[in-house]
């Protein structure tokens, strides 16, 4: 049992010097839809939309759990302009395993991002019953959430970007949601069986099943900037989506921050969960992945030490397995039940590992570089970030300032600092 506490014996203490940190700015190509309830009025106009709605029909709306830029503003609109059009919408979760891999907690976790019955203007519809549309020949089944399969159309609400696991045309977007999200637990076991080195093909494969047997009407896709806002939004009929998503994949890809360093010895995350990344922080900034996922940075990355966990992941710590130094605090705030149902679903269970713990965030961060290889601790390079998602302002050690001046992305706004460490042995906000 891991008590409140942990003392154990370092050689040394962990009284080491360590470089001071200066803030950084970092800029981004950072286009942002200015109107999205005019944005998405003005789409449903095209004829290839509007006709898909049969006035009285039930529309089913699938909206997942990660944390999409105003995910709440696009569904209130695609709400508003399907009951202009005599349709019934109703939201239903599209999220495989996440929410504890319960109905009552996966319609939790939307309404935590603002997904209400009031807001939207329709019903919230939770169940983690499904209906099996195609048995593969090697015996996979296609499951899909009963209440989409008993509508009269369905549509996905998703953002469009990288994958943290796999690389193909098709990766986190509408294809995936399709497939995985309204699969359920059940379904995205199914598909997880064959791992993420074959999503590249099936996933766009049972997509094609699932819309032969249910009646896909369309997806919106949301690219997001470098600053988590909205850079578009795009209603995408069902007869586009294989055309289209894997354009709207690579101007997410042109879009999304990332660390502008090919070697870090300690990256700091504040915070990790599944609203920012599927994998809890996103290994497509930290250049570090699942074991047996073959992945190459940059950046490489010596050490990760991760703080705390947000609010809005329910106390899914997917992904801490990656990072090498957690706090106490993060420990106390996992919710095992939760963290284990999203990571046996995914079957790559390291990622539920639990790294070193230390019992303040101070305590986490000297260890880190104590721990360094043939790196003294007043040299390390050590970047601090909020999370994956944010980081057009970081904090970077002052052996990495040469860097930052030469690169053409960053500047410094700000003088070097001690570490703002409280009595608790806590960080200030950078």
């Amino acid at each position: 049992m891991i008590e409140d506490r942990i003392d154990v014996n370092i050689a040394g203490g962990l009284d080491i010097p360590l470089p001071r940190m200066v803030p950084v700015e970092v800029t981004f190509e950072s286009p942002v839809l200015k109107d999205i309830a005019q944005t998405v009025k003005e789409q449903f106009k095209a004829r290839e939309i509007k006709e898909k709605i049969k006035p009285g029909g039930t529309i089913a709306i699938g909206c997942g759990s990660r944390g999409v830029a105003s995910v709440a503003e696009v569904a209130r609109a695609v709400v508003s302009e399907i009951k202009e059009l005599g349709g019934n919408p109703f939201i239903f979760p599209a999220m495989a395993s996440h929410g504890a891999a319960t109905a009552e907690g996966q319609k939790k976790v939307l309404e935590s991002y603002g997904i209400t019955e009031d807001y939207v203007g329709c019903p919230l519809r939770a169940t983690m019953d499904t209906v099996i549309v195609e048995t593969l020949e090697d015996g996979t089944k296609v499951h899909v959430d009963r209440y989409a399969a008993e509508s009269d159309g369905i549509v996905l609400i998703n953002r469009i970007k990288v994958h943290t696991n796999f690389r193909g045309p098709f990766e986190s977007g509408i294809v995936k949601m399709m497939t995985i999200g309204m699969g359920k637990i059940h379904g995205a076991t199914e598909i997880h069986f064959h791992g993420f080195e074959a999503f590249d093909e099936l996933l766009p494969k049972l997509a094609k099943i699932i819309m032969g047997k249910l009646p896909f009407l369309f997806g919106v896709g949301v690219v997001e900037n470098a600053r988590e806002q909205i850079a578009k939004v795009e209603v995408i009929p069902a007869e586009s989506l294989f055309e289209r998503e894997p354009e709207l994949l690579a101007l997410s890809k042109e879009l999304m921050p990332k660390l502008l360093f090919d070697t870090i010895d300690v990256l700091i995350i504040d915070e990790i969960g599944k609203d920012i990344s599927g994998s809890g922080f996103d290994p497509n900034v930290t250049g570090r992945n699942n074991r047996f996922i073959p992945w190459s940075g940059p950046p490489d990355v010596q050490k990760i030490v991760l703080l705390d966990l947000t609010g809005k992941t329910h106390g899914n710590a997917t992904g801490l397995g990656l990072a090498d130094v957690i706090t106490m605090k993060l420990y106390r705030k996992m919710d095992i039940a939760s963290t284990y149902a999203n990571l046996i679903t995914a079957t790559y269970l390291d990622g539920a590992s639990i790294p070193m713990i230390m019992n303040t965030e101070e305590e986490a961060i000297r260890l880190a570089v104590k721990t360094l290889r043939r790196v003294r601790p007043q040299n390390a390079r050590i970047v601090r970030i909020k999370n994956t998602l944010e980081l057009t302002r970081i904090m970077v050690s002052e052996p990495m300032l040469t860097q930052v001046e030469a690169h053409p992305q960053m500047k410094a706004v700000g003088a070097a600092s001690e570490f703002p460490f409280d009595r608790q042995g806590n960080l200030r906000a950078a």
